[in-house]
């Protein structure tokens, strides 16, 4: 499947990382392209967003480039906004674009101060490298634990024609999204204006990365951006916008569970269905809160099924409910049936939950129209392990 048009990609070197691997990324729109993103809602912000946010009210929506480092979270120090906008009025005079049309985003370790002779002085090689066909490139440079590279692409068949989607995100650990998680980039060569663009992220956003989470931690960088360039020379019709959508959630829900399935140290990814809550919003809460808890996500990863743990995480989430109308099932298989044990095969149970995928289905009996579909993974040894030692 083909990339969307108009777009140049590139990675390099910058020794930021203490290990020599592509830590500079940069993604370049031949032309001005709309844009529209979503950021952390932490109270502890890095100064990429802060920067990121500004130059996006200053350009109207408009970004040309977008810079993202890994290695460095460019958070918590006493350089960070500063280190920023040189950055960006770097990329601006190497590319000739306006410095508000350049989109800074960085990923790593909070509180070290980042050099910016190290990205600057890398800057030259990095845009003599751009070239339409190294995507893959920028998508693994972005990465920090993970251990795998995440991207998706999808296309649409228009009247006029057809018009592109394709994303490269990055996260493993630190995964409780608030509006977005981690860093994420999704392009389009269709034309869309910026307040269509932000009305269309918000909704696929909803589906997919608001819908995760790893281990109940919001990063201070996370970061989503949506760029539409109109390389396709397409605008999508009004009646034609749903066919966008369905595309632009999909490749951003593939995106999301890519992340959950590579959870730090996790070996299962999980879907969780919650259906008959009073509202979609009760629903999501009690998915949430059945995600984030510590016993379920441990006893996934033992293949233990104990559903009294998912019972418990649902009455846990701040919600109204009738534990006596709850029904679960693991795998498909009945364990709990108005709030009571279900007789049910434990050894058999116990084999089917060692698959790398488990389905969690909890039903509440009654008239209400409410549902959620929410994604986490088991918790390991493994994930203390790597966070243990993350900075050193």
């Amino acid at each position: 499947m083909k990339l969307p048009l108009g777009y140049r990609y590139a990675a390099t070197y910058a020794g930021i990382r203490k290990n020599k691997k592509d830590d500079l990324g940069l993604i370049v729109s031949d032309t001005p392209a709309s844009a529209a993103a979503v950021f952390t809602q932490n109270r502890v912000q890095a100064a990429p967003v802060r920067i990121a946010r500004f130059h996006l009210e200053q350009s109207r929506g408009l970004v040309s480039a977008v810079l993202i480092n890994a290695g460095n979270a460019n958070c918590a120090t006493r350089t960070g906004d500063r280190v920023a906008l040189a950055c960006c009025d770097a990329v601006g005079k190497q590319l000739r674009v306006p410095v508000e049309q350049v989109f800074p985003a960085s990923t790593g370790v909070i509180g070290v101060e980042l050099e910016t002779r190290l990205i600057v002085d890398a800057l030259p090689k990095l845009v003599q490298r751009l070239a339409s066909n190294r995507f893959e490139d920028v998508a693994s440079a972005m990465l920090t634990t993970d251990t795998v590279m995440k991207t998706a692409r999808e296309q649409v068949r228009l009247t006029k024609g057809v018009v592109r989607i394709a994303g490269l995100t990055k996260g493993s650990g630190m995964i409780q999204p608030n509006m977005a998680t981690t860093l994420g980039f999704v392009m389009t060569d269709a034309a869309i204006p910026p307040a269509t663009l932000a009305s269309m992220l918000t909704e696929a956003v909803g589906r997919s990365y608001n819908r995760i989470s790893v281990d109940g931690d919001t990063s201070t960088n996370d970061t989503m951006l949506l760029l539409a360039n109109g390389a396709s020379g397409i605008q999508p019709a009004e009646k034609e916008r749903a066919k966008i959508q369905g595309a632009l959630s999909k490749v951003m829900e593939d995106l999301a569970r890519q992340i959950v399935r590579d959870g730090e140290g996790a070996r299962k990814l999980v879907t969780i269905e919650v259906s008959g809550a009073a509202g979609d919003d009760a629903a999501e809460r009690i998915a949430r809160s059945i995600a984030n808890s510590l016993l379920v996500k441990t006893a996934i990863a033992g293949s233990d099924p104990n559903w009294g743990r998912i019972l418990s995480a649902a009455g846990n989430a701040g919600v109204a409910m009738d534990p006596s109308k709850v029904d679960i099932d693991l795998q498909e298989v009945a364990v709990c049936r108005g709030g009571l044990a279900a007789d049910f095969s434990e050894p058999d149970l116990k084999k089917k939950l060692d698959a790398p995928e488990c389905l969690i289905r909890v039903a509440f009996q009654g008239r209400g129209k409410g549902s959620a579909r929410f994604w986490t993974c088991d918790l390991t040894e493994k994930y203390i392990e790597i966070n243990a030692s993350y900075r050193t």
